[in-house]
């Protein structure tokens, strides 16, 4: 049996939520301090962001970074491309919660059969579309 390889630390991030969703997030930097809007919670829905809005954004940031890298490595040119995720909070008949995805792609000039040959690489790339895998569902849409 061969040992795991181990794996080189590139970055570390660090985050403190307090209040749960409808609290605050900081990080010991100073560089983020957000309170939080609760879109289930009458009266806090737009006070600021919601956990999935944050995630989001994260996941599209991303998942874009693994898109730009997959399209060179399928040697497919990608210029002026937007990524955009929809985060849905979803709610199962036992009264657990799960997350729904869309990813949408946006490729000018890049016909549909090297889009979806792209957004699927980069799929199996992605660290968050990695993390993901077993609970989530997650779709990709080309735009």
């Amino acid at each position: 049996m061969t040992p795991p390889t181990k794996l080189k630390a590139l970055i570390t991030s660090d985050a403190v939520s307090k209040g749960g969703r409808s609290g605050t997030i900081s990080d010991p930097d100073g560089l983020l301090s957000i309170t939080l809007g609760n879109p289930l919670q009458t009266g806090l829905e737009r006070r600021g962001p919601n956990p999935e809005l944050l995630f989001a954004a994260a996941y599209s940031a991303c998942y874009h970074g693994a898109l730009l890298s997959a399209a060179g490595k399928l040697s497919i040119t990608v210029k002026a491309s937007t990524v955009r995720a929809r985060v849905r909070l979803l709610e199962d008949q036992a009264g657990a919660y799960h997350l729904g995805i869309e990813l949408h792609a946006k490729l000018p000039g890049v016909s549909r059969t090297d889009a979806e040959a792209v957004m699927k690489e980069a799929h199996q790339t992605c660290p968050y579309s990695k993390a993901l895998r077993g609970d989530a569902e997650v779709t990709l849409v080309v735009d």
